[in-house]
């Protein structure tokens, strides 16, 4: 039997009522049992909507006009906040936002990990959920007259927005970028263009100390060479005296990547510094570094909370990057491993356990799922092993290989909801019980979560 056509049709507007959100805050409305996503679409409003595109079992909408608002609506601050691809839940109460983020974690566990009994605790959000970014890195175009221009790209596009202040930056930053811009043009530096593969100015990086207030400036040219570099370090440092690394960046290739392989310190210091909690750390261009400090202590003091380390323990952390997670863990627990795959952020790791005397914090390169079997040989028995994976999750063999090791505890922080309840239900069929997850807002504005979660070896 035929199935039945969807019962709208592209280009068709309708009077649409929103029942829910999707994961990245698209307003989901349901005409005849057909689903159609939204964006800025918040549930309990009515509103006109064009229909966009038809598939099989969903559509998507443009909103038009809202007819009843929800209490929820705000009015975004940002100028560019509708045509930026950076920010998705501005037009949200930060309540909303909040809720929304719980929601998607236990609809997840849920749906893929079958976790329906987990219990997910309220989203720890910001007091201020505004200029928390210690870092940006930000395209370079130009304007029809020749001038630099600096913004992020358009939703689905590479067309760049040309704009002077990102409210989710730190303030610094903002007036970093927009100085450096108005440097670089009035030199008469090119901006690259990647249609072309011509011109010199790529991105311009900038990374501060949230309670250091150290700031790093991070040219990146198509060029070898910096054109007028004499004269923009000069001119830098009058408008920043304090500003303590400019550092030249070469990438050459044609390629979405950021930067290139070739870093170049050209005035001041090869690192910058920042602290979370009592521990400091040393931070490269290149550094893996949380970008929102305040809630990365909220996130981490959680992480050290499902540990209960009690002093005598030894712990593993695959993923340790710069060794952030490891120095916590560090302060409480007997022995620390660190594994990364990333030779460098091994050796940031080092750096900033001496820096930090910390001496019973050891960091390894290699891939955990190969090193940690190794370890068991050896007979080393964690108590507690501790994952930050990226956005793909766990590698399946890694988390055999926390199977096999049979820590206690195992603390899993995630920034991706589902493949953190694939891992998950992995765990639990390996004979672990998710025992709590409690969700922290480290992007506010964005539908980003992140994630720490408690396991605990099943008894026999």
């Amino acid at each position: 039997m035929a199935k039945p056509k969807p019962p709208v049709q592209k280009n068709e507007t309708i009077q649409l009522t929103f029942e829910d959100l999707t994961h990245e805050g698209n307003g989901v409305g349901k005409v005849d049992g057909y689903p159609l996503f939204v964006p800025y679409g918040l549930p309990g409003e009515t509103a006109q909507v064009k229909v966009v595109k038809v598939k099989k079992n969903f559509g998507f909408g443009k909103l038009l006009e809202v007819h009843e608002e929800s209490d929820d609506r705000v009015e975004p601050p940002c100028d560019v906040y509708y045509k930026c691809g950076g920010c998705q839940l501005q037009h949200m109460s930060y309540q909303m936002q909040l809720d929304m983020k719980q929601k998607q974690v236990k609809d997840v566990l849920k749906k893929i990990g079958h976790l329906e009994h987990v219990s997910v605790h309220d989203t720890i959000g910001m007091d201020d959920p505004w200029r928390y970014r210690n870092k940006v890195q930000i395209p370079v175009g130009e304007k029809e007259n020749g001038e630099l221009k600096t913004g992020f790209y358009q939703k689905r596009s590479h067309n760049i927005i040309d704009m002077d202040t990102c409210l989710i930056q730190d303030e610094m930053n903002d007036r970093m970028v927009e100085t450096v811009r108005r440097i670089a043009s009035n030199l008469g530096i090119s901006a690259y263009d990647e249609q072309t593969h011509r011109g010199a100015l790529r991105h311009i990086m900038v990374r501060t100390g949230q309670n250091t207030k150290d700031i790093m400036v991070v040219l990146v040219t198509k060029t070898k060479k910096l054109p007028h570099q004499d004269k923009l370090i000069d001119e830098i440092k009058d408008a920043f005296p304090n500003v303590k690394s400019i550092v030249h960046n070469v990438n050459s290739a044609k390629t979405n990547v950021i930067l290139g392989k070739e870093t170049n310190v050209i005035y001041g210091d090869e690192y910058i510094y920042d602290t979370i909690g009592d521990i400091k750390f040393m931070i490269s261009p290149k550094s893996f570094y949380q970008v929102n400090p305040t809630q990365t202590k909220h996130l981490y003091d959680k992480a050290l909370e499902y540990a209960d380390l009690r002093g005598g323990e030894t712990v593993i952390d695959a993923y340790c990057g710069i060794g952030t997670i490891s120095l916590f863990l560090a302060q409480k627990a007997k022995k620390v491993y660190g594994v990364e795959i990333v030779p460098e952020a091994v050796t940031d790791a080092k750096k900033n356990a001496r820096l930090n005397k910390m001496d019973n914090a050891d960091f390894f390169v290699g891939e955990a799922e190969k090193l940690m079997p190794w370890w068991k040989n050896q007979g080393l028995e964690p108590d507690v092993i501790v994952v930050d994976p990226p956005r793909k999750g766990c590698d399946e063999a890694l988390l055999n290989s926390m199977l096999e090791m049979q820590p206690e505890r195992i603390v899993y922080v995630s920034c991706n909801p589902s493949t953190l309840a694939r891992d998950l239900r992995i765990l639990e069929d390996g004979g672990y019980e998710t025992k709590e997850v409690q969700p922290v807002d480290m992007f506010p504005q964005t539908s980003h979560v992140e994630c720490v979660t408690w396991l605990e070896k099943k008894s026999d």
